[in-house]
């Protein structure tokens, strides 16, 4: 069995003097992103490994995560930043099967397109929104279209 963890990147800056790669978090959400970790981790809900658009938002919120559920430094993947969701799938589908559970850390609306791709539910994804999926099959490379199950929804506006 497969889990994968969405996390859609905490509330970002939205000045545009910088580029929106460079947008850092709020102040409100590095406290969301500390918060739904801390929430994960109540729960026993810790992946093995987390993976994340190297956008500097996400970056960050992923390195949130990593450090209170006791994770190694997540690793980068830019083909994340912006992706739609056949990018993400195409992501999701290379990921190394040592790994049973995983994190992605990413940006709407690719999030939320993958979410729905996945499970069939529509939901909100709103900043620092968490979804994880169970997938009965040993592979990432098998997941596809109406292949996951959604066992767990949350964001810090619950």
């Amino acid at each position: 069995m497969k889990k994968l963890l969405l996390i859609r990147h905490a509330k970002a800056e939205k000045d545009t003097s910088v580029k929106d790669f460079d947008r850092p978090l709020k102040y409100i959400g590095i406290q969301d992103a500390t918060f739904m970790a801390e929430r994960l981790n109540e729960l026993s809900i810790v992946p093995q490994f987390i993976i994340t658009s190297p956008a500097l938002r996400t970056k960050t919120t992923a390195e949130i995560f990593a450090d209170h559920l006791l994770l190694t430094d997540p690793e980068p993947n830019k083909a994340i930043y912006e992706a739609s969701q056949q990018t993400l799938l195409k992501v999701i589908n290379k990921m190394p099967d040592r790994y049973d559970f995983i994190a992605l850390v990413g940006h709407n609306p690719g999030i939320a397109q993958i979410l729905n791709y996945l499970t069939g539910q529509t939901r909100e994804v709103h900043t620092s929104t968490v979804a994880l999926i169970d997938f009965e099959t040993d592979s990432w490379a098998a997941i596809s279209g109406d292949t996951g199950k959604l066992v767990y929804y949350s964001s810090p506006k619950e």
